[in-house]
């Protein structure tokens, strides 16, 4: 990093000081053309200014002894830098600066005719105070050679290198340096780094195929329930019709986005295009990294983007979570109008959670079952005690899900959807006709179960009248219908109900599998009772009914019949309760058209913006506590808090984005994160993957076998890492004043204390889990109890823009090693106030930066910093996009310095 100071300017006119600022280029000794590279912050009526803007060289210019750099020093005519006269220029090779004494030249500066000295300029690199003996050779950017680990000189640190991570995922850095004063005089060296994500489009993207494939998925089933009646029929095509138009749609924009290459970033002026709809607005991380005297290097990561919404759609009828709130209420009417049975949102979510177990679960059972067969044929007593454990594991899983009334209920209606179906009423009253008992809706509460009958069977107990019996093993259980028969099925109006249907089959069919699981666990424990015994005589009691005679020695085939008729019993049940959680989807479908699928559409539209971000976050964090044992032990015992602050106002159409972010933010809960070993080191399989379906996704994140190595067993193994998403919101611009004093603010306050909740009770977990030490250690050692008691004060407070919310929750998420996501509208102008703001307080709380230089720091920043660059790269234009009007109604810390906004097309 190089410094620079002038010394005894003189301005064109002689009764004035001049207002300076140092423009720096780079020429390319073989090509001799002059690059402009950087600029200083204005050091306003000063003939000496010191400036506190530093100069790096990225990798696109490599610095060498060769380089040439020319300083060109204008006195500002205003504060925006886009008109001044010049002073002087100086050039020098980056060697000369090397080879000088103390590393530091004091260059003459040459007016316009060669002639004349305007001042003199003094380059210098720059040195940290008393940190002598710390590299501190910033010549070369982050990107390329920079650790991970700023502080650390460990022979660890060799294969943790930046760049093996972040080329995968981070790209296109902006690097931006600084220095500041501390309050003991001492300089401290600030380095900003933004970088883009190739997230913003890799997991869209894989979400776009995985929101086609369940889609296609769905529609297969609808296909495969079998004949229906036709008013059932009709619904059907109807519903897979609109399940077609999605995919179509879906299919389209991913075509789209294949054609997208080279770029990471949707800029702010495209969020309303239709084709990006999926990718997040403007997404980027941004880490500052500080250097002390005396002090290890720390380092704050903070993920900026625009608030996940539905910009293409519009927020004409508000978002989500007034739309669904809505579409709730009314749906029982849809229902009505389409002759469909009424299912309350958590049956359908049961519906869907049931699907997805099943279609991970029945796999892993037939290969666990597999492996208990080749355990048996190879006789390895270990290996058949720890595949049977799995199996037995997985197999209760199995049972456990399917222990619900919702399934039993939905066979029933599915049954009376059959062609040709009479109920009992109907025959008995054959001139009454109309309608049948599956189209009559429920008028009750819509929590209820849609039917309540005794408890499910546990995996151990079985039913008569079943087709295996292992009545002479012990431990296996056998009722009859007079001991412990089911009680009779209560009956709800939107529920078909009626005698002629066996209501005991599915009972029969499910509990099956848990006599199977009985059966091939008394088998194991007999091959082990006959292994150790060896030459004893075999027991006189036998297994009946599906143990025949044998030999002794076949371990696989004694084992063959039992576990062959556990893997018929699953796919069995599979069948059933696929069938009838189908069914239940398809009323759910049938009385959602059309708004129950635009709302999945614009779900599905927020929710990839949302994961996207929530994924670059979390690579980013993981990245950074890759050698921190405490974080890892946190993330694998609890999880990891995601706090994301939100600047929106409640007002007009950002009362729509912000209804779209709650929902957003929210269904992140429903995502889970597993660390993977790469399968090699190459840039391409280093990239974060996601599975699963809507009600769960996984993304997993390879890490090289190195680095893997080092985790906790925990984290090796697998173990689902969860992430907390806590959202707070603080409007703090003009439409928020109008919202105050003349509209509604219940939505912000609504947000605020639903999510004050969710991170005291994620604390409360915290301490109960894990030891407070393994939490990182802060300057300011306020306790987080205190911290929470404040922020909850906060949040109950009636005051106006009551930005400590935002500044507590925001300390409370780095002192739990949390991540931080900062997001106004399109991440531009509100945000890079926050992000500023953020970090300048950093630098005043934990590295004593003095206070006469923290509004200097903080204009600093904005005016020169990664912010206006961000700005630049969305707009093409270097100016917030404020006006003075609107400035006024703004916070007063929340204000850019004058020069650096304007009225632009963002």
């Amino acid at each position: 990093m190089l410094s620079s100071a002038c010394n005894d300017l003189v301005a064109s006119g002689r009764d004035r000081k001049p207002s300076a600022f140092i423009q720096v280029a780079v020429i390319d000794p073989h090509k001799q053309d002059l690059v402009s590279h950087a600029c200083t912050e204005i050091v306003e009526a000063n003939k000496d200014p010191l400036f506190l803007t530093g100069v790096t060289f990225p990798s696109e210019f490599p610095a060498s002894p060769e380089t040439l750099v020319k300083l060109t020093v204008y006195d500002a005519k205003d504060k925006s830098q886009e008109s001044g006269s010049f002073l002087g220029s100086a050039t020098f090779s980056v060697g000369d600066l090397l080879r000088a004494k103390d590393e530091r030249l004091t260059l003459s500066l040459r007016s316009s005719d060669g002639v004349c000295t305007a001042g003199s300029v003094v380059v210098s690199r720059l040195k940290m105070g008393e940190m002598e003996e710390v590299d501190v050779d910033h010549i070369t950017t982050d990107s390329s050679t920079q650790k991970l680990f700023c502080g650390v000189r460990s022979v660890q640190c060799i294969f943790f290198s930046f760049v093996s991570f972040s080329l995968a995922v981070f790209k296109n850095p902006v690097c931006k340096v600084y220095r500041f004063q501390t309050v003991d005089s001492k300089w401290m060296l600030v380095r900003e780094q933004m970088e883009e994500c190739t997230l913003s489009f890799s997991i869209p993207k894989q979400l776009l195929s995985l929101y086609i494939q369940e889609d296609m998925m769905r529609v297969q089933d609808l296909r495969e329930l079998g004949e229906l009646s036709p008013h059932w029929d009709n619904l059907r095509k109807e519903v897979m019709t609109r399940y077609g138009g999605i995919i179509s749609c879906y299919q389209e924009t991913l075509a789209e986005l294949d054609k997208i290459t080279g770029c990471s970033f949707k800029p702010s002026c495209c969020k309303a295009q239709k084709s990006l709809e999926f990718i997040p607005i403007n997404l980027h991380t941004q880490r500052m990294r500080v250097t002390c005297p005396r002090k290890t290097d720390a380092i704050y990561d903070i993920v900026t983007v625009g608030a996940p919404a539905a910009h293409f759609q519009g927020f004409k009828c508000g978002g989500l979570q007034r739309l669904l709130s809505r579409y709730e209420a009314e749906k029982k009417s849809f229902s009505t109008a389409y002759q469909c049975i009424y299912y309350s949102p958590e049956h359908t979510a049961k519906a869907q959670e049931v699907l997805s177990t099943m279609s991970l679960l029945q796999p892993l059972i037939t290969s666990l079952a597999d492996q208990l067969l080749q355990a048996a044929q190879e006789h390895s007593s270990p290996g058949l005690r720890d595949a049977l454990k799995n199996l037995s594991d997985k197999t209760e899983q199995f049972v456990h899900t399917l222990k619900d009334e919702l399934v039993k209920s939905a066979l029933l209606a599915l049954h009376a959807a059959r062609p040709g179906y009479v109920s009992k009423n109907q025959k008995q009253n054959p001139a009454q006709g109309g309608q049948h008992q599956g189209h009559i809706h429920q008028g009750s509460d819509h929590n209820q179960s849609p039917a309540q009958g005794r408890p499910g069977h546990s995996p151990a107990t079985a039913v008569t009248d079943s087709p295996v019996v292992c009545n002479n093993v012990e431990g296996s259980q056998t009722t009859t219908a007079g001991e412990g028969g089911s009680l009779p099925l209560k009956h709800q109006d939107s529920i078909p109900h009626h005698k002629e249907y066996d209501e005991e089959e599915w009972d029969r069919v499910w509990a099956n599998v848990a006599k199977c699981l009985n059966c091939v666990i008394a088998m194991v424990d007999k091959l082990h009772e006959e292994d150790n015994s060896k030459q004893e005589p075999v027991p006189e009691q036998q297994l009946a009914d599906v143990i025949t005679s044998h030999n002794p020695g076949d371990w696989r085939e004694q084992l063959c019949p039992v576990v062959t008729r556990l893997k018929e019993c699953v796919m069995e049940v599979v069948e059933k309760a696929k069938r009838a959680m189908t069914f239940v989807l398809l009323q759910e479908a049938a009385c959602s058209v059309p708004q129950g699928f635009l709302l999945q559409q614009r779900r599905d539209v927020v929710f990839s913006q949302a994961l996207a971000a929530l994924a670059c976050g979390f690579v980013m964090r993981l990245y950074a506590g890759i050698q921190d044992k405490g974080f890892l032990r946190q993330l694998h015992l609890v999880g990891l808090v995601a706090q994301f602050e939100s600047l929106l106002s409640t007002y007009s159409e950002e009362i729509g984005m912000l209804e779209d972010m709650e929902v957003g933010i929210s269904d992140l809960q429903k995502v889970m994160f597993k660390i993977t070993e790469a399968k090699s080191d190459e840039l391409s399989d280093l990239q974060p993957l996601v599975c699963g379906q809507r009600d769960h996704f996984a993304v997993e994140v390879p890490l090289p076998r190195l680095v893997f190595q080092t985790l906790p067993e925990e984290i090796k193994e697998g173990k689902p890492l969860q992430v907390f998403p806590v959202l707070f919101n603080v409007g703090i611009n003009e439409q928020q004043t109008i919202a105050e004093r003349f509209g509604d603010i219940s939505l912000q306050e609504r947000i605020n204390q639903k999510n004050f909740e969710m991170l005291e009770a994620y604390y409360k977990t915290l301490s109960e889990k894990l030891p407070l030490e393994c939490l990182p250690c802060f300057q300011t050692q306020t306790d987080i109890k205190e911290l929470l008691e404040t922020l909850g004060q906060n949040v109950v407070t009636k005051k106006r823009k009551n930005v400590e919310i935002l500044w507590i929750a925001g300390t409370i998420c780095r002192r739990l090693n949390g991540i931080r996501f900062t997001s106004c509208k399109s991440a531009k102008d509100r945000t890079s106030m926050s992000v500023t703001l953020e970090q300048c307080a950093l630098l005043r709380d934990e590295h004593q930066l003095s206070k006469d230089f923290f509004t200097p720091a903080l204009n600093c920043m904005r005016r020169e910093g990664c912010r206006i660059e961000n700005v630049q790269k969305n707009i093409r234009c270097r100016k917030y996009a404020f006006n003075m009007l609107q400035l006024m109604a703004f916070p007063k810390f929340y204000r850019p310095p004058e020069g650096t906004y304007g009225k632009v097309d963002s």
